[in-house]
């Protein structure tokens, strides 16, 4: 699988990430970002590799930063709902499709 699409509420939570650590230190923005490409590229090669929690969603957590990026897997794409900090609360992102 090659294809991924990013819900409008997930990339502005990318966003907001990015320019949060971008203002904590300069090129820290850009980290996070080149962070969040290497984790979609592991999805997209080994869509299945994170565990379920619940019934279609799975996450993935960034390796150097306290996020996951929670998605699923369509027939012919990924779909990535939310960039969620772990430190928030638990499934908030759930209503999303």
């Amino acid at each position: 699988m090659n294809r991924f699409s990013i819900q409008d509420d997930a990339n502005s939570e990318l966003s907001d990430a990015a320019n949060y650590y971008e203002s904590r230190s300069p090129g820290l923005g850009r980290v996070f970002l080149d962070e969040f490409e290497r984790a979609v590229q592991q999805i997209l090669t080994f869509p299945h590799s994170c565990q379920l929690v619940n019934r279609t969603v799975r996450p993935k957590v960034l390796r150097r930063f306290p996020y996951s990026i929670m998605y699923s897997v369509k027939p012919d794409t990924i779909r990535i709902l939310a960039i969620a900090p772990q430190r928030r609360r638990p499934l908030y992102w759930r209503g999303r499709k």
